[in-house]
């Protein structure tokens, strides 16, 4: 009895550890990465429902936002949200890694499930993990269009969660490509001896999951940032009525390439987000006495 109570406190220990340096780590990413998942939001806006052939709608690329930015507001306002960002993060982050590596090991106690299972397992964790963070992501994509906060007398407390569904749709697929990707390319190098469990392997497999997660997600980020950045009128009209109702119009107004509007920024982004995330998340494990991912 006593020793069953001592392994569910050691266990209450890891994961309380594991929740810690997953924080760290995820802020260690998003402040290194922010000015570029700024310029991606501000891409994904520009040309909103204007037809290709409007006048009005000028050609432009992350270059020419960034440059835009820094000219109107500085060096700083490339880092506009990043407060949200963080806080976002405290919550979104602990939610699908741990909960990832804990529902993993559940079902398999030495971590050899196919890919299928391992997306299915971090589509779920990521979900539930950015339904709860859902409020601070809007705060921040607000802040990153134009340093606009919600305006609780008109949106209400239901405001905090505009968009929620394209906002965990994005997520499932992110974690889906993100964390199955990562653990199983982690596990390809190193049983194919490519590379022992270090840096190199964890690099490699950071680049497989950014460039897949990538791929996958970049539609409904477009949905998800346009949704959670459109405001009511007074009136209570909105520009788009569902994710469906977005899609469409995008699609029709736009065109489909528009769906992946922002793609090379996003990876951009991913990539050295996943590299400064999981090579420090790593690294920190090793140092708590952890075992690998």
């Amino acid at each position: 009895m006593k020793a069953n109570v001592h392994g569910h406190k050691e266990t209450r220990t890891r994961t309380g550890i594991k929740i810690l340096l997953t924080s760290l780590s995820a802020m260690v990413a998003e402040t290194s990465t922010f000015p570029i998942d700024l310029t991606k939001t501000r891409l994904q806006l520009h040309g909103e429902s204007q037809p290709l052939s409007s006048s009005t709608r000028r050609p432009t690329n992350s270059f020419r936002v960034a440059a835009g930015i820094v000219r109107d507001q500085g060096a700083s306002g490339l880092y506009k949200g990043l407060s949200p960002a963080i806080i976002r993060h405290l919550f979104y982050t602990p939610i699908r890694i741990v909960g990832y590596e804990n529902l993993r090991n559940l079902v398999s106690a030495d971590g050899s499930l196919s890919l299928s299972s391992k997306a299915l397992i971090g589509g779920i964790s990521g979900a539930i993990a950015q339904f709860v963070a859902s409020p601070a992501d809007l705060v921040k994509v607000r802040m990153q269009a134009d340093g606009r906060l919600i305006n609780n007398a008109m949106e209400g407390l239901g405001g905090l969660w505009k968009g929620v569904l394209p906002n965990v749709q994005r997520a499932f697929l992110v974690n889906m490509g993100e964390l199955a990707c990562y653990d199983h390319a982690k596990r390809f190098v190193i049983n194919n001896q490519i590379s022992d469990d270090n840096i190199y392997a964890h690099t490699l497999a950071s680049i497989m999951s950014g460039l897949s997660a990538t791929m996958l997600s970049c539609p409904a980020d477009v949905v998800k940032t346009r949704m959670m950045n459109q405001a009511a009128s007074k009136e209570g009209n909105v520009m788009y009525k569902s994710s469906y109702d977005c899609l469409v119009k995008t699609v029709k107004i736009e065109g489909l390439t528009a769906l992946w509007k922002g793609f090379f920024t996003t990876w951009a982004r991913l990539g050295p987000w996943q590299f400064f995330f999981w090579v420090s998340y790593e690294k920190f494990r090793q140092i708590s006495g952890l075992s690998s991912f």
